[in-house]
């Protein structure tokens, strides 16, 4: 599989991508437990800048982020009001840490269930899917993820079709950064993402 940004969104996205395999992803592990408690702590007392350049982004397409919140930001507002993050599997358990710590939207893809190579696009009249536990979530004008089927993400709500599970031993993560983050901060976020992947689901880059 191959991941390409489409020309029309290159000045408005500048996505980061990890392919990976070996994983092997639980229901709840408690080795998260201390780590997401104080990743929540952490971002109620001091919330990441991101968040503006995150809105920025959104707005650039022609969406109003206050509507249709990145997924980011929901988990921001869910933390700050006293929630805690949401305990779905391991594996999605680390991606919302990265994505609330970090504060920039994550995707997260069983890479069993996408067919064909996979381009970040903007979404097309008439264009939907299946949510993950919603209704059905229309993309067109939006930033989304679409492989030969269609779309099936993007930085507010994935698709039901590539959701991850417990089955899932190969991924795809995708961090729908603003262009404006730099180069180097976006290496660092994928780097800390892999190495919590690693350690918690045992996953690693493929390739």
């Amino acid at each position: 599989m191959t991941f390409t940004l489409a020309p029309d969104l290159a000045a408005v996205v500048g996505p980061g991508v990890l392919w990976l395999e070996g994983a092997s992803v639980v229901e709840r592990d408690p080795r998260l437990d201390g780590p997401l408690a104080q990743a929540e702590a952490a971002v109620r007392a001091n919330p990441p800048e991101e968040i503006a350049a995150v809105r920025t982004m959104y707005k650039r397409v022609g969406i109003d982020p206050t509507k249709r919140r990145p997924s980011s930001e929901a988990l921001l507002r869910r933390v700050r009001k006293g929630g805690s993050l949401p305990r779905i599997n391991s594996m999605v358990d680390v991606c919302n840490w990265c994505s609330l710590e970090f504060q920039l939207p994550y995707g997260l893809y069983d890479a069993a269930r996408i067919e064909g190579d996979v381009m970040l696009r903007l979404g097309v009249g008439g264009e939907s899917y299946p949510g993950i536990r919603k209704d059905e979530v229309r993309v067109a004008g939006r930033i989304t993820l679409a492989d030969s089927r269609g779309p099936f993400g993007n930085p507010t709500s994935d698709s039901a079709r590539t959701m991850v599970t417990t089955a899932t031993t190969r991924a795809l993560v995708v961090v729908f950064a603003p262009r404006e983050i730099d180069a180097r901060r976006l290496a660092h976020v994928l780097e800390v993402t892999a190495r919590r992947m690693n350690e918690f689901t045992g996953a690693t880059r493929a390739g």
